[in-house]
């Protein structure tokens, strides 16, 4: 072999986020309905030829041992996951990082899955997913839950599970092709302009939890009915209930962490409502990124945010998860 080509999808959260990190789980088991979608990380694997190891992101490297890559993921998976002699990887994505559709955890499962390829083995998608979390998790100590890897290496529309011995159960949702339908034709992403780094949110909700702060759980206590309600409702295609349910779930997810929203996403969400949108929320930790809305009037949405200078994600949904090849 001697180049692979991997990419792992994006996704977006449709009930339920916040649940999946240890901190809440551990005690009270976690639940959220997640969905994947057709934009991706992707990945370019070259392992013949090699000097030294060139790293290609939004920086470059080129170093003589795995150690002194200064990019953790790669680091810290390489350390751990690679036997064989100096390679180049190279990565870029659909859309910008920190943005809420679980990019980090895509791309450590897009490089894993890469690396699996290359030493010419194979990994079940669960395992691909549990892997993906210890190096985010408990080797890298990122205060994240394990949606984005699990998302990333399954793809589709699934319910997840987190019990308190730290496994996950996966279901996968058969929705009816109408509901499917709908959701690809009502259901619109658009990029607030604003980056933003997860780690202050989440590591707010995370210490909060850990520190028993009644408010911070009762808040995840209804986000997870909120996550059940949701599967419930998609299952049976009731889709305009779902989207008042997002709605309510934007107005507990406003109030988990200080910096969740601010006066600019405020407007814009205002501004979607007045167009015809039932209900939304920001797509990840809280603070930019995607909304995420679902609209009884596509097309008046569209006009609203684009006079509004917002730039809309056209995405559709996904279902085979990470993917890898071989060329060469």
């Amino acid at each position: 072999m001697s180049v692979i080509f991997s990419r792992a999808p994006l996704r977006i959260s449709l009930g339920g986020g916040g649940t999946d990190l240890a901190s809440y789980y551990r005690e009270h088991e976690g639940f959220l309905v997640a969905c994947a979608i057709d934009k991706y990380v992707y990945l370019l694997v070259h392992t013949v030829f090699q000097h030294g190891y060139k790293m290609k992101y939004s920086e470059t490297e080129d170093v003589d041992e795995v150690a002194s890559i200064r990019h953790p993921i790669l680091r810290e998976t390489l350390l751990r996951h690679w036997r064989g002699g100096p390679l180049e990887i190279a990565s870029v994505a659909d859309v910008p990082a920190r943005t809420g559709l679980g990019s980090s955890g895509a791309f450590t499962v897009a490089l894993l899955k890469a690396l699996v390829r290359a030493r010419s083995t194979s990994i079940t998608q669960g395992a691909l997913a549990e892997t993906a979390c210890e190096i985010e998790i408990d080797v890298l100590k990122e205060p994240c839950g394990k949606q984005d890897p699990y998302v990333a290496a399954h793809g589709g529309i699934c319910a997840y599970t987190f019990q308190k011995d730290g496994t996950v159960m996966v279901e996968p949702l058969e929705l009816h092709p109408e509901t499917l339908r709908a959701l690809r034709e009502q259901m619109l992403l658009f990029y607030t302009g604003e980056a933003r780094g997860a780690f202050a949110v989440l590591a707010d909700q995370d210490e909060r939890t850990k520190t028993g702060d009644q408010e911070m759980i009762e808040n995840l206590h209804r986000t997870k009915e909120l996550g059940v309600r949701s599967r419930e409702l998609l299952v049976s295609g009731d889709l305009l209930s779902y989207a008042e349910l997002m709605h309510e779930h934007w107005l507990t997810k406003r109030h988990r962490s200080p910096g969740m929203a601010n006066e600019r996403i405020d407007e814009l969400y205002t501004l979607a409502r007045r167009s015809g949108v039932i209900g939304g929320k920001l797509v990840g930790a809280g603070g930019g990124g995607f909304l995420l809305v679902y609209s009884r009037n596509p097309a008046d949405t569209r006009r609203a945010m684009a006079a509004a200078g917002v730039t809309e994600l056209p995405f559709d949904l996904e279902f085979v998860g990470a993917h890898s090849i071989e060329y060469g």
